[in-house]
């Protein structure tokens, strides 16, 4: 099992407005723009193979700042299509905190980070004992039609509770700040609450705008 002594210290960072990476959770993602071509190409040359997922802040003025809790995840798959772009899978391991962003000559970014205070992400699977499923799916499939989504509600049934609630918190349609609210959940528990305040907020009309990364 991984601990955090076996993480780095540095890692390249991939701020993306709303795409959001969860631990033993996995993220798809399309590179294309050359300074992550770049960065892929680097990533895969450590031992690690690491990326770090964080959100930007998007309000004007903030310039280029990050939140300083993100997500890394290890690049598990990648292929390369005949027009040079790159499809990865992220594998997410551990959340981490941004001490310090480092400063250098690589064209991505890259931030000292600390991943003390996320021992539970390297842990086992994570149960919630509190789960009211059925409430939630019902709540769940009201917010699906709302949104007008559809899904695969017996891979959905038949999922853990953790893996349900994860994979609702990275593809529901939330916005860039509610996606940081569910990472920084402290427990899995506090994630099923978070997630099921923004499904209840979406259905009385709250906004639902963002799109899915």
């Amino acid at each position: 099992m991984t601990s955090s002594y076996d993480l780095p210290d540095t890692i390249p960072v991939f701020p993306l407005p709303g795409a959001l990476l969860l631990p033993r959770a996995r993220l798809p993602l399309h590179l294309f723009e050359p300074r992550y071509l770049a960065m892929l190409d680097d990533v895969l040359k450590t031992p690690s193979r690491l990326i770090g997922m964080v959100q930007p802040y998007d309000a004007p003025g903030k310039g280029g700042k990050l939140h300083s809790i993100g997500c890394a995840g290890r690049v598990t798959a990648f292929s390369e299509t005949e027009d040079g772009r790159y499809m990865i899978t992220l594998a997410g391991m551990s959340r981490f905190r941004i001490t310090q962003e480092v400063e250098g000559f690589t064209p991505y970014r890259r931030c000292n980070v600390s991943w003390q205070g996320f021992d539970r992400d390297l842990g086992p699977v994570e149960r919630d004992d509190s789960f009211n499923r059925e409430a939630f799916m019902e709540a769940l499939g009201r917010y699906l039609v709302d949104q007008g989504l559809s899904t695969d509600w017996e891979s959905l049934g038949e999922a853990e509770d953790e893996l349900l609630i994860n994979s609702l918190s990275m593809l529901c349609p939330f916005a860039p700040e509610d996606k940081q609210a569910l990472l920084e959940a402290p427990s899995l528990t506090t994630r099923r609450e978070t997630l099921m305040t923004l499904i209840e907020f979406a259905l009385r009309g709250g906004s639902g705008e963002e799109v899915m990364q």
